[in-house]
């Protein structure tokens, strides 16, 4: 008899721990839980590894602006080979001489979902890899599965590479937490600062783009 209620109680045991790990499974943050469950965007993609990716997801996220352009055209604006150190800044004021606002984003899941929701894809710097080997490398953050707790990444090769909530925040914090929207001047980012824009306009004028930035604050106005 007692083994049998021994049995039992390591019974109970096995089940509260798994119903535990369930709801811990389960938990998202607030803000989004009121997003729809599942997002995935669709637009231009350019696979390749080369230069952590940069050149590719930058020539994509301009390609989804209407602008034609291809990875090549922008190695050499971005001094690439040989200036892979200012990578991320070099692709920020290339964006801009483009005429688009480059947005910077908060590093939390909330925030880069709530853009996607909106419908815009997310430039991000993440680290690739293993404890043993891992590199930082940049992608589009394009979906995701709230139910699944995924999220849909364009990357190097892969055009839809799946990363569990969790693993991609560590992955994004790793890489130092960069995520930028690229906007056209008159696309306001969903839940828009209107600090953080108005900078955006104003970097977007010191690149020479007047006309583009007078057109980003006018929207801010209009809203």
């Amino acid at each position: 008899m007692v083994r049998v209620f021994s049995r039992i109680r390591s019974l109970v045991l096995v089940v509260g721990c798994v119903a535990g790990l369930a709801g811990c499974a389960g938990s998202v943050a607030p803000e989004i839980k009121r997003l729809p469950e599942r997002v995935e965007l669709s637009g231009t993609f350019y696979r390749g590894v080369a230069n952590q990716s940069g050149p590719q997801v930058l020539a994509s996220m301009l390609s989804q602006q209407g602008i034609v352009i291809t990875p090549g055209l922008l190695e050499k604006p971005l001094h690439l080979p040989g200036a892979e150190a200012q990578l991320q800044q070099n692709m920020q004021n290339l964006a801009r001489e483009y005429g688009m606002v480059v947005y910077p984003l908060d590093s939390n899941l909330p925030a880069l979902l709530t853009q996607v929701a909106a419908g815009y894809p997310v430039m991000v710097r993440f680290t690739e890899g293993s404890a043993f080997w891992a590199e930082p490398r940049y992608a589009i953050l394009a979906g995701y599965n709230r139910q699944k707790q995924t999220v849909v990444l364009r990357s190097g090769m892969n055009r839809r590479e799946l990363m569990g909530f969790g693993s991609f925040e560590s992955a994004l914090k790793d890489a130092g937490g960069w995520a930028v929207l690229i906007q056209k001047p008159n696309q306001l980012p969903a839940n828009v600062d209107q600090q953080r824009w108005l900078k955006a306009a104003s970097d977007l004028a010191q690149a020479g783009q007047e006309q583009a930035a007078a057109r980003a604050k006018k929207a801010l106005n209009a809203q």
